[in-house]
């Protein structure tokens, strides 16, 4: 991270440009919200991106600028370390006709309680109304799928450089079991994962089912 919490994108004809990243928890916000990020970005000569995180950048910034912007926005980073929890995705849930539960809840609280929580390494979760999993739940670190008899929770997914399909951990479980058990899933990891190393290939180390089994028994959950 740069100074102030803005990452350098670009150096052209020498002059270093930035770009910031605002933290939106799971994509959703307000128009007056909307409005000052647009007006910011104007003052400031940035340009908006739309990123696939379901957040926005604003780039094209200057390094002096940084501390002004930050001010003027009101808003947190949306990455402060790069091991990290770094965002938590959702689909529109209740406003959607395929929905089966209204997952924003328990997106929102998984947001709330681990958003930037340190890690071994960046780590992304997804979560999903019904199983077209829109968030792209199965390339996530983490995802949690509703279902109609309960909700799905999927771990080790990753599709960057070294791809990985993620496993299904539980299925039928209801919203307490389900938010426990990525609250699990984050402190096995933590606690036992080497740095540096992604979740889907600690799983691929110790065998995905002593992780399934040490996970399950540390939240709790007899299937």
């Amino acid at each position: 991270m740069g100074a102030h919490f803005g990452n350098l994108q670009k150096i052209k004809n020498g002059k270093r440009r930035y770009g910031i990243t605002p933290h939106i928890p799971g994509g959703f916000t307000t128009p007056k919200t909307l409005m000052k990020i647009a007006d910011v970005a104007q003052k400031y000569k940035g340009v908006i991106k739309i990123t696939s995180g379901q957040r926005i950048l604003i780039t094209n910034l200057r390094e002096e600028d940084l501390e002004s912007i930050w001010n003027e926005l009101g808003m947190k980073p949306a990455v402060t370390n790069q091991y990290s929890v770094k965002n938590v995705e959702m689909c529109p849930a209740e406003f959607c006709k395929r929905s089966k539960r209204n997952s924003i809840a328990i997106g929102m609280k998984i947001s709330k309680n681990f958003h930037g929580m340190p890690l071994p390494n960046r780590t992304k979760i997804g979560v999903a109304g019904c199983r077209n999993a829109c968030t792209s739940v199965y390339s996530k670190d983490i995802g949690v799928i509703a279902d109609t008899d309960g909700y799905i929770v999927t771990c080790g997914g990753s599709a960057g450089f070294h791809q990985r399909l993620s496993d299904i951990i539980a299925q039928k479980l209801n919203e307490k079991e389900a938010f426990d058990l990525v609250k699990n899933i984050l402190e096995y990891y933590n606690e036992n994962a080497d740095m540096g190393e992604k979740l889907g290939f600690f799983i691929d180390r110790i065998g995905v089912d002593k992780f399934k089994c040490d996970v399950l028994k540390r939240a709790n959950i007899n299937l």
